[in-house]
């Protein structure tokens, strides 16, 4: 990092393009500071609009599902505005609760709920926020909101569809009656993928709802077996709370063998890389040469490992 600043500014860059670099080095210099006490904390971000007023029923909406996770052991993380992000931070309660907001010149900071606690922070730039936002987070949930939730949520697919970011339940809630997520669904179903634009099997990707408990439980049941995943050269190497049987071993290559480039999804022992950073080598692995296209169908066998689990 220091050799490639040296370069950078031996480059004699634009005053403007340091100021930008430099930044971006404090903000997520602070971020990164905020977040790791809490490492080994569950956290879920909730995205929504800032401009959703406390007596709408999706506020209260944000505040039952951060607050019933919050009860389940999970840390909220939130843009720290107001609107649904203030909802979410309220039924988390401050000691469980991140804000990341951003500097505008039109908003006052962070809400009242989280502004001046040491797990908030502020930022200058769209980009480190968000980069922050989705880096820390085991799962995400977005709630109706305006251009900015929508570049959010867009942004999430895309990371998890083209393996840029880790696999993770991504939840779109709606309130019931309400359509503002599945009006989406239909832009997706009738327009992306008739068109070739996105795969059918992106759709698994994330999960439409409009009942909290259903939102909790597709978080949760996420790691029920699953644990995490590392790509070790071109193995995908998944660790898993329990090691599946020989039966469930057929019946993954059975269901899933064409998402493996080449022999079959096997038990594995922990690779040296993992073992240098001591990273999980407690638990049950199984690897396997991905075809690193088929994120959808990644997400998919996730989903069967977990039940696996349940039974």
């Amino acid at each position: 990092m220091l050799a490639s600043t040296l370069q950078f500014i031996g480059d004699d860059p634009d005053p403007l393009d340091l100021k930008i670099a430099a930044a971006v080095i404090a903000e997520m210099r602070e971020a990164v500071a905020m977040f790791a006490p809490y490492r080994d904390v569950p956290k879920v971000t909730v995205f929504g609009s800032a401009r959703t007023a406390v007596d709408d029923p999706m506020y209260r909406q944000a505040f039952n599902i951060a607050r019933n996770l919050a009860d389940a052991g999970w840390m909220v993380v939130t843009g720290a505005g107001p609107g649904i992000m203030q909802a979410a931070t309220e039924g988390a309660g401050r000691e469980r609760s991140f804000g990341v907001s951003i500097r505008l010149p039109f908003e006052q900071g962070a809400n009242p709920v989280i502004a001046g606690d040491e797990k908030s922070v502020s930022m200058k730039y769209f980009f480190t926020r968000k980069l922050m936002l989705v880096k820390e987070s085991r799962a995400f949930v977005c709630l109706p909101g305006g251009f900015g939730t929508l570049d959010e949520m867009f942004e999430l697919l895309t990371l998890t569809q083209t393996g840029k970011g880790l696999p993770a339940p991504i939840v779109l809630l709606d309130m019931p009656g309400d359509d503002y997520w599945s009006t989406i669904q239909s832009f997706v179903t009738e327009q992306l993928i008739p068109r070739g634009l996105v795969s059918e099997a992106d759709t698994s990707l994330y999960l439409l709802t409009d009942s909290c408990d259903e939102a909790q439980a597709e978080i949760t049941g996420f790691y029920a077996n699953y644990d995490s995943i590392r790509y070790v050269g071109d193995q995908a190497v998944i660790r898993l709370n329990h090691s599946p049987t020989d039966a469930q071993l057929d019946d993954l290559n059975e269901r899933f063998g064409y998402v493996v480039s080449t022999g079959r999804i096997d038990r594995v022992e922990p690779f040296s890389e993992e073992r240098r950073n001591d990273d999980r080598i407690g638990l049950p692995r199984i690897g396997f040469t991905f075809a690193q296209h088929r994120y959808g169908d990644l997400r998919a066998m996730i989903n069967v490992l977990n039940s696996y689990a349940s039974g």
